[in-house]
């Protein structure tokens, strides 16, 4: 017995009519985003485009007519140039040091916040104050009230003369920048701990777990969420640290302060090299997108975020 297979015909009228209609009215809802995406582009990507068309260029601009294409030989420049690679380590340093040690003191705020205390509010917003002010302005702050070999707080506590922005340049750097960020730990970290079931932890102390246990076993695994974030967050913004740096030491003595920031600045505005302090830029822009993107998977991962779904 044969089979007769009938051709589908053109889609009903009204059906494809509804399509239309729906790609239409999908089309003005994302209209008004129009002129934000138009913008984004406008700053970020064509900036970026130039950046990386200079970046095989070389050019000075205190030698006019200097400029030509030399290909790759900037790149290569720039991977064997010590002062870059020493900057590259600082950022590193500076990056991991500042991260553990304003997330482990955030921590630790986030948990004697967590208490009930008269009080309690005031020191909270006492404690979120350095988050609010302006890097520069922070920076500055610790430079004149802090460290000053003359009138600073450190020379009235400890009654020394030291000159702590040069004998110490990064150690300096890495405390104002931890002072400005612990807050931010905190405010997230203590997010956590007020999101944390009572009825966990009252189970727990019935079935005798003391106070340690009872933070290892379960408050420590329900804030690795939260502690992966802000770990993030912070790497983030930390590794683009311009302000302190420039404010306080200028990157020196000779280049103990320097980091990926302060030196594409030097190379550019102070040396005037366009091609290399480009391809410097470009170094920096691909190595920060393989941070983030292995940030970013290991957030959605502990959120459980994929597509929508778990």
């Amino acid at each position: 017995m044969s089979t007769v297979t009938v051709p589908a015909g053109p889609a009903p009228a009204n059906t494809r009519a509804g399509t239309k209609k729906k790609a239409a009215g999908s089309g003005k809802r994302r209209l008004p985003l129009l002129p934000a995406l138009i913008f984004v582009i406008a700053v970020t990507q064509i900036p970026f485009l130039l950046t990386l068309f200079y970046s095989f260029q070389s050019w000075n601009l205190v030698r006019p007519g200097s400029r030509h294409f030399v290909g790759f030989q900037n790149y290569i420049d720039v991977f064997t140039d010590t002062t870059f690679l020493g900057a590259l380590v600082n950022t590193v340093v500076l990056t991991v040091v500042c991260v553990m040690v304003s997330l482990l003191l955030g921590l630790g705020l986030a948990i004697l916040l967590d208490r009930k205390f008269i009080g309690r509010s005031f020191v909270r917003t006492l404690l979120i104050t350095p988050f609010l002010i302006l890097p520069a302005a922070g920076a500055l702050l610790w430079k004149t009230t802090m460290f000053d070999p003359t009138f600073g707080l450190l020379h009235f506590v400890f009654g020394t003369d030291t000159d702590w922005l040069s004998k110490f340049p990064l150690a300096a750097v890495m405390a104002q920048i931890v002072w400005q960020w612990t807050p931010f730990m905190m405010l997230l970290t203590l997010a956590g701990l007020q999101s944390q079931s009572k009825e966990v932890l009252e189970a727990a102390s019935v079935d005798g777990a003391n106070r340690w246990r009872t933070f290892y076993s379960i408050t420590l695994p329900h804030l690795s969420r939260f502690l992966q974030l802000a770990t993030m967050l912070g790497a983030i913004y930390i590794v683009n640290s311009f302000d302190a740096i420039f404010l306080m030491t200028q990157g020196g003595p000779g280049t103990a302060s320097t980091n990926l920031p302060f030196y594409i600045y030097q190379r550019a505005f102070e040396g005037f090299d366009v091609g290399q302090s480009s391809a410097m830029g470009v170094v920096v822009v691909i190595i920060t997108m393989i941070v983030a993107t292995f940030a970013l998977r290991l957030m959605f991962r502990a959120f459980s975020v994929d597509g929508g779904t778990k």
